[in-house]
């Protein structure tokens, strides 16, 4: 077999293999339900884990599918140029760049370096828990501050629980579950002067949605050489969620001591896919765009009920419905929509997730006709 002719076999064989994978769908409805469960003989509309129906773009689907020719291939040698993009992106050398497979790795890699051996951890409550559990498992006493009443991180609670055997202080910026951001100097005072006392975590998952303009991301910190370390994720605005793709920022110091822990490394795939999602910029505004739209149409039902809510810097909303979590989903799984987990203590809150404007179309509907 000649190559071209096995060039062409390969993307054959591939596009038939992995089609319902990889194809191009008439809707983002249709992308978003692929792998759900049925309900009522329909698919599963899923709102509840914050994940962009819209991609991944055509680009990154076309750079995937030209890359399993290397496949064959571990992912190390291919590492170095989404390290450079990654770094030159930030403004930092690519020695402050770690990858790894999905900012959950990232999470749970800093938990067990700085809050094992029975070292302590300071945190929101309720909070994105994987870097807290994990590092949990492994011997952590976890401090959980509860949020204050805008349910934003109370900072001021936060550093009165820090004591020597604090080994690292998490801070979700925006927050998850809530969607808050915490004011541009409070946050960047508040990571400035614990990193002179102990290791402080940013997780930036939801960076790109904030709509504050000229908001600092704590990665100046980084370029400070503070004991500061950033995570960043492909998973939200660049829809690769299911392909597991993240990175921390850090001293170099830092990033290689956690690269001596690390458990995975994003796949050859994975490395191709986030390569050109940070070329594809129509995608990225549209990313940004549909997320704005679909967020104005909950606030709008949401205003029309009479719900509390807060206003997001993410790809989800965190409302107020007056009854236990666990109800509200029965209710709106009737209508074949899932929606997000409970999050105590605030288990008369409710997590929804942005999705496509058809899903929350469906969505809004639903809301009305559970509590109008």
């Amino acid at each position: 077999m000649n190559q071209l002719n096995r060039r062409q076999w390969m993307q054959t064989a591939t596009l038939a293999g992995l089609g319902s994978l990889f194809a191009h769908t008439a809707s983002a409805h249709m992308a978003s339900s692929l792998c759900q469960s049925p309900v009522n003989g329909a698919p599963l509309i899923r709102l509840s884990a914050n994940e962009n129906p819209y991609g991944p773009s055509e680009k990154v689907r076309s750079a995937m599918v030209n890359a399993f020719e290397k496949v064959c291939r571990y992912p190390g040698m291919f590492q170095s140029e989404l390290q450079q993009m990654l770094a030159d992106k930030h403004g930092v050398a690519k020695e402050n760049i770690l990858l790894v497979a999905g900012s959950t790795e990232g999470l749970k890699l800093c938990g067990l370096t700085y809050g094992s051996n029975g070292k302590e951890i300071v945190a929101a409550d309720p909070v994105f828990k994987s870097l807290l559990s994990y590092a949990e498992h492994f011997g952590s006493f976890i401090h959980k501050v509860p949020v204050d009443d805008q349910l934003q991180h109370d900072l001021e609670g936060m550093e009165a629980r820090i004591t020597q055997n604090t080994g690292l202080v998490f801070v979700c910026n925006p927050g998850n579950p809530t969607g808050t951001v915490l004011p541009a100097s409070k946050m960047r005072q508040f990571c400035d002067e614990l990193s002179d006392r102990t290791m402080v975590f940013s997780d930036e998952a939801y960076f790109d949605y904030i709509t504050e303009p000229n908001y600092p991301s704590m990665i100046e910190l980084v370029k400070q050489d503070k004991n500061v370390v950033v995570s960043r994720t492909f998973s939200k605005v660049f829809g690769l969620a299911g392909i597991r793709v993240g990175y921390l920022i850090a001293r170099p110091d830092i990033i290689a001591r956690l690269g001596q822990a690390m458990m995975a490394r994003p796949n050859v795939l994975a490395i191709f896919a986030a390569i050109e999602a940070l070329k594809d910029k129509d995608f990225y505004q549209l990313s940004l765009a549909k997320n704005r739209i679909c967020k104005n149409m909950i606030y709008e039902t949401l205003d029309e009920l009479g719900m509390e809510y807060q206003v997001s810097h993410t790809n989800f909303v965190f409302f107020k419905t007056g009854k236990d979590i666990a109800e509200v989903q029965k209710a709106i799984l009737k209508h074949g929509i899932a929606i997000g987990r409970a999050f105590p203590p605030l288990r008369e809150w409710c997590r929804i997730s942005t999705g496509s404007t058809e899903d929350i179309q469906r969505f809004c509907e639903a809301l009305k006709k559970e509590f109008s």
